[in-house]
């Protein structure tokens, strides 16, 4: 099973990119959200993506779907879990960030689903109803991941923001959960590595 590669762009379509990695040309289906992260990459450029392998015995033929961060390709799995939402719909559906969506998904914003490509009102409670209380992580991915992020102090204000502004809690509180969760691990790299600190660290106590 293919789970990354790390190749040279040969080829970019509205939809797919095709991609030479130990000379085998990979094609590779990208959702519109990850396709505009690659509007500055020209053919001969070196790419890297994280991958979702999809095969079935209704699909014998493999079809691959790219993605920026490991934690892109998380999401897309949580979200073709969803009744009615398979891999070809999702990759079609995913038309707007994925921290919009996960967002949206927490604050029960149905209207705002809607704007996905192809998920109608009632695909949108299905969305809320299975994925709600899963996304909190997901709602912190920011473009500044895709390089590596070194500044402690700005991962720990995302996610003291994300505490307070999107799941209720005191700003007190939030910045206590935080000082914690970093003492606990100080190697966290990541906004999603910070919350999921936080958060095992709730859980333990």
């Amino acid at each position: 099973m293919i789970g990354y590669l790390e190749g040279t762009l040969l080829k970019k379509d509205e939809d797919r990119i095709l991609l030479l990695a130990n000379q085998i040309g990979y094609e590779v289906l990208l959702p519109a959200n990850v396709m505009e992260t690659l509007n500055t990459k020209a053919v001969g450029d070196v790419l890297s993506l994280y991958v979702y392998f999809q095969q079935t015995e209704r699909q014998p033929k493999p079809v691959l779907i790219g993605f920026n961060l490991e934690a892109e390709k998380e999401f897309f799995q949580y979200f073709i879990s969803v009744e009615d939402v398979g891999p070809l719909k999702a990759v079609k559906a995913l038309n707007i960030p994925i921290p919009e969506i996960a967002r949206a998904i927490e604050n029960n914003d149905a209207a705002k689903l809607t704007q996905l490509k192809g998920i109608g009102n009632r695909t949108a409670q299905k969305i809320i109803a299975t994925l709600k209380g899963k996304m909190q992580k997901f709602a912190l991915i920011s473009k500044a991941q895709k390089h590596e992020i070194t500044v402690e102090e700005d991962i720990a204000k995302q996610v003291i923001e994300v505490l307070v502004s999107q799941l209720g809690h005191k700003s007190a509180d939030a910045k206590r959960m935080v000082t914690e969760a970093l003492q606990r691990n100080s190697a966290v790299a990541t906004p999603e590595e910070l919350f999921e600190e936080v958060y095992r660290g709730e859980v333990k106590g």
